[in-house]
């Protein structure tokens, strides 16, 4: 997850607090010695208590698909051990604030392109099947044309205007909206049985829908 650590125009400096809250990560920030819960990027004690970061857009996927989508990008190497997480055994959150839905990786593995409708918004949870590290959660308004996706020959198409969508960086070719770009959404990772502790509300994609 990454979150914006500004906040009405104040800059945060945060540390790992060191304790777990819902069985996940907290941090403390130097400036009031708040405890800031990670999954929901909100501080849940201290002076800062209730107060939120937003998320901004981001991915789990593997080093090598992101450098072959990426070539350019340099990374942190630095000494450490790490746990190896199976990416089928998460799911895909999407937080939008009065409502959130969450999408097991083995469901859109068969589906690979799940149109929905979160908090009013019209959504489409996507994943490469020649690369099942690469997903990604776009909006499908552009600028007013709603898109309805399906997943043909590695990407993305919208029959109604005959534009292809590249399944990663959701750039169209040809038809009508060809140049036009799907914004990407905040969504993340969780294990689905921690989905309740945060957002005890939240809707798990169903296949018959």
């Amino acid at each position: 997850m990454v979150h914006r650590r500004d906040l009405n125009g104040e800059t945060f400096v945060f540390g790992n607090q060191g304790a777990l809250w819902g069985n996940a990560m907290t941090w403390w920030d130097h400036g009031t010695g708040s405890v800031w819960s990670q999954p929901l990027g909100e501080a849940i004690l201290g002076p800062r208590k209730g107060d939120r970061l937003e998320l901004f857009p981001s991915s789990m996927t593997t080093w090598g698909a992101w450098k072959n989508d990426h070539p350019e990008t340099l990374t942190l190497d630095a000494p450490g051990g790490f746990d190896r997480i199976s990416l089928r055994s998460v799911a895909i959150v999407v937080d939008l604030g009065s409502e959130t839905a969450v999408y097991p990786i083995p469901v859109l593995e068969r589906e690979l392109v799940i149109n929905d409708t979160v908090a009013g918004i019209d959504i489409a949870v996507v994943m490469d099947a020649n690369v099942p590290s690469r997903w990604a959660v776009f909006s499908r308004d552009i600028n007013g044309t709603f898109v309805d996706l399906v997943y043909r020959d590695g990407a993305l198409l919208d029959p109604a205007s005959g534009t292809v969508f590249d399944v990663v960086r959701g750039i169209g070719t040809g038809g009508t909206l060809d140049g036009e770009i799907l914004a990407h959404l905040p969504a993340f990772t969780s294990f689905p049985r921690d989905v309740p502790k945060f957002w005890p509300n939240a809707r798990f994609w169903d296949e018959s829908e």
